[in-house]
C-alpha cells in the first residue's frame, strides 16, 4: 500500500484555499487544509473537503450529452460535439447575425480563467458582444460604484491594520465574500483580540453578527438609510477627515444635503433598529483611525444595490480610510499586476450608457457588464438582434437567474443551448448539448482569481505577495471522455476557420494588456500549461516560476511605498454623484414602512455553510445536514401562523409560489423568511421540497422593481405570504 499527500488549489469558490489530498494506492481519500500554508494557515470548508468525492458521484458526467429528437439525451464524443456545435453556430450567424449568439459566464466559469479567456476570444472571433455574467445578478453595485465614485489607486489598508469593520448584508465567515480575507474566522478573532471593533448590519444574526460589538438587525432593503444616517452623524459630529476630503474628493456639499433627512429618529423608524444602538455604531466607526466597509449579496440583491455600494466607497472617503502617501502596499503583485501605488484617484468614469445596447428597458453595457437580468427578454423579444443561441460556461441559468418562469420560457425558445458542466444541470435538461468537463482535481490550477479579486475592496485577495499553482492530481475516470472548457472553444474556432486572440488577465490596464495578448496557434493545440501562460502573460512573477511552488509561496517581492499625488493631478473622488443623490432623495420622500396586509413577509437570501448554490446538492457529504434549502423562520412568526418545525409551507409572491420545509431559526428577524437561492427544479418538473428545495428566483419578476442601470431586479427582500401545505415530522438536523 502506497500513501501520498498532494497539494491542490481549491476552486469550489473564488477563495481558492490551499488543500492537501491524501492518496492511497493512487485513489484520493481525505482532504485537509494545509496548516503550513502562509496565506490560509490550514483553513478549509466542508465544500472544499468534498473535492475528492465529486469525480465518483453517480451524477458526474463521464461523457458529453446531445439531445435527441424525442427529447432524451445520448452520449456524444466531445470532439464530435464541438464540430456539430460549431456548424450550428455558423448556421445561426448566417441567418441572424453574430449578435444572435450569447455567452453566459457563471461562477464556475469565473473560477477558471483559462475557460473564460478562450470563451471571450471565441465570442470576439465570431463578432458577438453579447457576453453576460453572474456579476450583474450578484453584486453589480461594486463595479458601478467604482465608476461613479472613482477608484483610489493606492488601494485599502490590510485587515490587521483596521480599528473598525462594518459589514452590510454579508457574512464572510460563511461566504468568504470579502471583508475578512483568507481564513475569515481566524482573522476576525485575531483582529478583535487586538481591539478592532465590528459593526454588522443584517436581518439575521449571522456568524459575524454573533461576534459583533454592535449588530443592527435591520429591516431588509433599508441599508441605504442606515449608511446615509452614518454619514449624517459623522458630518454633524465632526467625525470626518476634512483635510482628506478637501484634497481628494468632490461633491461633499451635495452629499451633506442628501443625507440631512436621515436623522437618527428617521433611520431607527425606517430600518427598524434601536436608535441608541444606531448612534453607538456610528460613533464606533466615526472614531476609528482606520477601518473598512464591505457589503455583500444581501444588500446588493435587496434593491438599491448601487447606492449601498456607493455609500461603501463614499463613507470610506469621508473617514479617509484609504492607503495614504508613505504607507506600504505589501502585495506588489505576483500573478496580477496591481494599480500603481499612488495616493490619488483618476476620478469617476462612465458606469453605464456605453458599449452594447440591449433592446429592452433602455439597458446598456455597464461597469459590471451587460445586464443578465434582461437576457431572457433578449431571447424572447422578436426582431433584429434576437438571441437564438446561448453558451453557458460554468453557470446554471435555470436555477440562478431571476424570474425562473420567464427564464424557462426563454430557454425553451432558443435554437441552441450549450452547457459546459460536470453534471446534467437543470439548464442542461432543457439544452441541446452538455459538454462534460474535467473537475479541478483533474486539472492544473492556481490562485490568480483570488489575487485578481483583491481589486474589489477591503478583505479581498491576498495581503502578501503569495501565489500557488498545482498540477492535476489524478487522471479522469477510465473510459471517460472529458475535456477542459477551452479545448472545445479551440476546436469550434478551428472548425469555423477563425483565429483566437487570448487576452491576459494579469494586467489591469487595458492599453498595456493589449500588448500581452496572444495569437493562438490554430494548427497546433496548446497544452494546459500553455493556456495558463497565455492567460497570465505579463504577470509580475512569471507563471513558470509560480509553478515551482505547488504548496504555495510568499515571493520575494518588496512592499511598495505609496507615492504622493503627482503635481498637477486633477482627478478626484466623487462623493456626491447626482444619480445617487437623487436616488437617496427618492428614499427620503417615501413614507415610513408599514405593515403589508397582502404580503406581510420578506424573503431574504442567505447561504448555507455546507452547500453550493446551484450544484452538487446531491453530494452525500453536503446533504448530510440539510438535503434541501429550508425556509428559515423566526419562531414567533411560526407560532402566529401555526407552523411547526418541519412543516411544508407555500411561499407566495406576486409572481409565483414555491414550497419549502419550514425550519425554526431564532436568528432570523421577525417578518423575514431566509431561503438560500439557486435550489429547486425546473418549473415543468416534479419538485419535492424535501429533495429539491424551492427556487427563490421563481418569486421575482425580472421586469419590475429592477435597477435602471444594471437590470438586477429585487432578488432578496421579496414581499411574500405563507400558508401551510402539509404537516410533517420534525426535521432531524445536526
Amino acid at each position: 500500500m502506497t500513501q501520498d499527500r498532494k497539494p491542490i488549489v481549491c476552486r469550489v469558490c473564488h477563495a481558492q484555499c490551499a488543500l492537501l489530498v491524501d492518496f492511497e494506492d493512487g485513489q484520493p481519500g481525505a482532504v485537509h487544509g494545509d496548516k503550513t500554508n502562509p496565506a490560509y494557515h490550514g483553513y478549509s470548508c466542508i465544500k472544499g473537503r468534498q473535492i475528492a468525492d465529486l469525480p465518483y458521484l453517480p451524477s458526474r458526467l463521464r461523457h458529453s450529452l446531445k439531445r435527441q429528437d424525442d427529447g432524451s439525451y445520448a452520449p456524444i464524443a466531445s470532439d464530435q460535439a464541438a464540430l456539430e456545435i460549431a456548424d450550428r453556430i455558423r448556421a445561426i450567424i448566417d441567418e441572424h447575425g453574430p449578435r444572435s449568439v450569447a455567452l453566459y459566464i457563471g461562477t464556475f466559469g469565473y473560477n477558471n480563467f483559462g475557460a473564460q479567456a478562450f470563451a471571450l476570444a471565441f465570442m470576439e472571433a465570431i463578432g458577438s458582444k453579447m457576453v453576460f455574467t453572474s456579476v450583474t445578478i450578484d453584486q453589480p453595485g461594486k463595479a458601478v460604484a467604482t465608476g461613479l465614485h472613482g477608484p483610489w489607486l493606492a488601494g485599502v489598508p490590510m485587515v490587521d491594520e483596521w480599528d473598525a469593520l462594518l459589514l452590510v448584508g454579508t457574512n464572510p465567515i460563511v461566504s468568504m465574500n470579502g471583508g475578512l480575507g483568507m481564513n475569515p474566522a481566524r482573522r476576525l478573532y485575531e483582529a478583535q483580540k487586538r481591539g478592532m471593533k465590528l459593526v454588522v448590519v443584517d436581518p439575521r444574526v449571522t456568524d459575524c453578527a454573533r461576534e459583533a460589538d454592535i449588530h443592527l438587525q435591520a429591516r431588509p432593503g433599508e441599508d441605504p438609510a442606515i449608511l446615509a444616517g452614518f454619514a449624517r452623524v459623522w458630518i454633524e459630529e465632526g467625525l470626518i477627515d476634512t483635510a482628506f476630503i478637501a484634497d481628494n474628493a468632490d461633491g461633499f456639499e451635495a452629499l451633506k444635503a442628501a443625507v440631512a433627512p436621515f436623522t437618527p429618529d428617521v433611520v431607527a423608524a425606517r430600518a427598524g433598529v434601536d436608535r441608541a444602538k444606531f448612534l453607538e455604531a456610528a460613533r464606533i466607526l466615526g472614531v476609528a483611525k482606520t477601518g473598512a466597509i464591505s457589503a455583500g449579496t444581501g444588500a446588493n440583491m435587496s434593491g438599491r444595490g448601487n447606492l449601498v455600494e456607493y455609500f461603501v466607497k463614499s463613507l470610506t472617503t469621508l473617514r479617509g480610510w484609504w492607503l495614504r502617501e508613505g504607507a506600504m502596499k505589501r502585495n506588489a503583485g505576483v500573478l496580477i499586476e496591481p494599480a500603481p501605488a499612488i495616493a490619488a484617484s483618476p476620478g469617476p468614469m462612465p458606469a453605464w450608457g456605453f458599449g452594447e445596447k440591449l433592446r429592452v428597458r433602455g439597458l446598456t453595457e455597464t461597469m459590471a457588464g451587460l445586464p443578465t437580468g434582461a437576457l431572457a427578454d433578449e431571447i424572447l423579444t422578436p426582431g433584429e438582434g434576437q438571441i437564438k443561441a446561448l453558451i453557458c460556461l460554468g453557470g446554471n441559468p435555470m436555477l440562478a437567474w431571476p424570474d425562473q418562469l420567464k427564464t424557462h420560457e426563454a430557454m425553451k425558445a432558443l435554437d441552441l443551448i450549450v452547457c459546459f458542466d460536470p453534471r446534467h444541470s437543470a439548464t442542461g435538461r432543457i439544452g441541446h448539448y452538455t459538454i462534460a468537463v474535467k473537475l479541478p482535481i483533474e486539472t492544473e490550477g492556481n490562485t490568480a482569481l483570488n489575487e485578481f479579486l483583491g481589486n474589489f475592496g477591503p478583505g479581498w485577495g491576498f495581503d502578501l505577495p503569495y501565489a500557488q499553482a498545482t498540477p492535476p492530481l489524478m487522471p479522469t475516470p477510465p473510459g471517460s471522455d472529458l475535456v477542459e472548457e477551452w479545448e472545445t472553444f479551440y476546436a469550434m474556432a478551428q472548425r469555423l476557420g477563425l483565429p483566437l486572440r487570448v487576452k491576459t488577465f494579469s494586467i489591469l490596464d487595458p492599453v498595456r494588456a493589449k500588448e500581452f495578448a496572444t495569437n493562438v496557434d490554430m494548427t497546433r493545440k496548446p497544452t494546459e500549461t500553455d493556456v495558463w501562460r497565455m492567460v497570465l502573460n505579463g504577470a509580475p512573477i512569471p507563471y513558470d516560476e509560480v509553478r515551482k511552488h505547488p504548496n504555495g509561496h510568499v515571493f520575494d517581492v518588496q512592499a511598495v511605498p505609496v507615492r504622493p499625488k503627482p503635481e498637477g493631478w486633477v482627478g478626484k473622488l466623487q462623493i456626491g454623484a447626482p444619480t445617487m443623490m437623487r436616488e437617496l432623495a427618492d428614499i427620503a420622500a417615501l413614507p415610513l414602512p408599514d405593515a403589508d396586509a397582502v404580503f406581510p413577509f420578506r424573503v431574504i437570501s442567505r447561504r448555507l455553510q455546507d452547500a453550493h448554490n446551484s450544484n452538487w446538492h446531491e453530494a452525500p457529504g453536503l446533504r448530510r445536514r440539510r438535503p434541501y434549502n429550508p425556509a428559515f423562520m423566526n419562531p414567533d412568526d411560526m407560532a402566529a401562523l401555526g407552523v411547526a418545525h418541519g412543516d411544508v409551507v407555500e411561499v407566495e409572491s406576486a409572481r409565483a409560489s414555491i414550497r419549502c420545509v419550514a425550519e425554526a431559526a431564532p436568528d432570523v428577524r421577525a417578518g423575514c423568511v431566509a431561503i438560500t437561492h439557486a435550489w429547486g427544479a425546473n418549473p415543468d418538473e416534479k419538485e419535492d421540497p424535501h429533495v429539491d428545495g424551492g427556487n427563490t428566483g421563481r418569486l421575482s419578476y425580472n421586469d419590475r422593481d429592477f435597477d435602471p442601470y444594471t437590470g438586477i431586479p429585487i432578488m432578496s427582500a421579496i414581499p411574500v405570504r405563507l400558508r401551510i401545505v402539509s404537516k410533517t415530522a420534525p426535521l432531524q438536523t445536526a
